[in-house]
């Protein structure tokens, strides 16, 4: 099933599977996708899903939509599509299309091989050698420290929200909502939608992603709260 993962200067705030024949996206709060920005129109655009594929329609929008940096009226999808609304970017994953491209990958390493034996026997510690800086430097498999966020004030005072997916959301839809990122070394804060911006450590936070650090104080929609890394 097609699937859009949305995101605002490198953060991802959302993921949505697209499940109807016509899914809107706006900045009105009626739309299936809702994007609270002024540079959005109120009906911007709209995906229209058949078993063709998925099909892209600008609904004359004040600013254009956007195809892998391109003005589009109407274009249909290809997985890895870049759509553009603004200064928000929305991928188009087509889980099939991503299906065969895993398989496509998984198939190179097994070509590599076979080179191998016609190297002269001196170069071989070479490679090796290269290699090693590649293995010590990444560490795909190195955890983040668990996190959670604990609320300070009004009615959920006392209560801790575990922060164990990628992207999670707090706040008020319609009023304030904010994007807690789990990155490989660590976690950032996004304002995502609502004329307010959180606070980080007393001060509003802007367009770009602030990292969070254990003890941070945060407040949004009037609700204060602080980041705590476990253990």
């Amino acid at each position: 099933m097609p699937k859009l993962i949305v995101s605002i200067d490198g953060v991802v705030i959302k993921e949505l599977q697209v499940t109807k024949e016509r899914t809107a996206l706006g900045r009105r709060p009626y739309n299936d996708i809702v994007i609270d920005n002024l540079a959005i129109s109120g009906e911007h655009a709209a995906l229209h899903m058949t078993n063709k594929g998925v099909e892209l329609e600008d609904l004359h929008s004040t600013n254009g939509t956007y195809v892998n940096g391109k003005a589009i009226q109407r274009q249909w999808l290809r997985g890895g599509d870049s759509i553009e609304l603004g200064k928000y970017k929305i991928r188009f994953i087509n889980e099939n299309e991503a299906e065969d491209y895993e398989k496509t990958m998984v198939s190179r390493p097994r070509i590599v091989p076979p080179a191998a034996p016609a190297r002269p026997p001196l170069a071989a510690p070479a490679p090796a050698a290269a290699a090693a800086p590649t293995a010590t430097s990444y560490h795909p498999l190195t955890p983040v420290a668990p996190a959670a966020i604990r609320v300070l004030s009004g009615t959920a005072a006392g209560r801790e929200v575990a922060l164990t997916k990628v992207v999670t959301t707090i706040g008020k839809p319609g009023v304030a909502v904010a994007a807690i990122t789990r990155r490989q070394h660590g976690y950032v804060l996004a304002h995502v939608e609502g004329p307010n911006t959180p606070t980080h450590n007393g001060s509003h936070i802007g367009t770009e992603p602030v990292p969070l650090h254990d003890g941070d104080l945060l407040e949004l929609a009037g609700t204060e709260m602080q980041f705590v890394q476990i253990g």
